[in-house]
């Protein structure tokens, strides 16, 4: 979406990639230039299947044509596709920026590939990225960025979120059963297993919906903590949704996304759009948004937490609710707006440049 609205403003963009489809390879001829959504892409063969996402042909092409282009922006880390781009850009002398989104956080030093990942740090990653510049989505992460290594900068700007044109309100009443929606990829760090467990001490009417996908053998693990807990009654899952999920949110009364580790959270600005009130963990980086804005609450990542919030909001913050459901939209509409953005994206682009 970043690159959409780039080259809508008429800044010069172009989009390098590998053919990774998870496990898949995309549908396309590699090597071949295509415009998707307006942006010129080139997808590239990758050599392996897995997470590494080693592509050769990618780094040639990246090498003939780096100098023309007056930035590098890298989204993600812990690929070879990642890395490697970064290497070729700054050998050539072309400044980098590097949107972690999540994946130089505390959490993912500790979970999965821990040995891998301090291998290739403490061997290159640590001296690349000491000369990049880095985007965070949130204070939150800056702070966690700041604590790892020291960049050349670090700036902070929010993701642009795909919302509506125009939003249908659709004006009523909070629910006499308490109406909670958790939607999201389901994931070990999204932290749904907490909110089963909370939902245990929740001692007023509610139903949860569970909104979402992800590794079967983790869903019906998830699905098996609800039966053994006595609540699969209670939990309706109804997997993935797309075209109506604005329709969804707003027929829910608090959307819950307890995770362990998030460096920003689109979904929470996609709910709020729609002015449902959310109850988020306090290690989610829009928590500092949604305090000082008061469009929901901050737990702890721990079942007592989330229950004891659920338990408070709906017994004594029914107004709130309310009050929410009208401000929301209006706050989310004024600063996430689009033109606003990539205003900020180019000023940036341009100071890096400069420097």
């Amino acid at each position: 979406m970043l690159a959409e609205r780039l080259v809508n403003a008429g800044i010069e963009t172009e989009v390098y990639a590998s053919t990774a489809n998870g496990k898949e390879e995309l549908p396309v001829i590699p090597g071949e230039r295509v415009v998707v959504d307006g942006v010129p892409v080139t997808y590239f063969r990758r050599l392996t299947g897995d997470h590494s996402h080693y592509s050769p042909a990618l780094f040639r092409q990246l090498r003939r044509e780096v100098k023309n282009f007056d930035i590098v922006h890298i989204h993600t880390w812990w690929n070879l596709v990642s890395i490697f781009s970064c290497l070729i850009a700054l050998k050539n002398n072309v400044p980098v920026l590097l949107s972690a989104r999540g994946t130089l956080s505390p959490y993912s030093f500790q979970n999965k590939n821990i040995g891998v990942k301090w291998l290739i740090h403490h061997l290159l990653g640590k001296t690349l990225l000491q000369k990049c510049h880095l985007h965070a989505t949130s204070k939150r992460e800056a702070d966690a960025l700041s604590d790892l290594f020291k960049p050349k900068s670090i700036a902070v700007l929010p993701n642009f979120v795909k919302l509506p044109k125009e939003r249908v309100f659709i004006p009523r009443e909070i629910s006499a059963v308490f109406k909670l929606l958790f939607f999201s990829r389901i994931e070990e760090k999204k932290g749904l297993d907490l909110l089963i467990r909370a939902l245990q001490a929740v001692n007023v009417p509610y139903e949860l919906t569970v909104a979402g996908d992800g590794d079967a053998d983790y869903v019906t693990s998830l699905k098996e903590l609800a039966g053994e807990t006595g609540l699969t009654g209670k939990i309706e899952w109804i997997g993935f949704q797309n075209e109506n999920k604005f329709e969804l949110m707003q027929g829910h009364d608090l959307f819950i996304l307890p995770s362990y580790d998030e460096n920003f959270g689109n979904v929470v600005i996609e709910t709020l759009f729609v002015g449902t009130a959310v109850l988020i963990s306090e290690d989610v980086g829009l928590e500092d948004y949604v305090n000082v804005n008061n469009l929901g609450w901050i737990c702890h990542t721990n079942p007592a937490s989330v229950a004891r919030h659920i338990n408070h909001i709906a017994v004594e913050h029914r107004d709130d609710l309310v009050r929410i459901r009208n401000a929301a939209p209006g706050i989310i509409t004024q600063d996430f707006n689009e033109e606003h953005l990539v205003k900020k994206y180019s000023d940036l682009y341009q100071n890096l440049i400069r420097k």
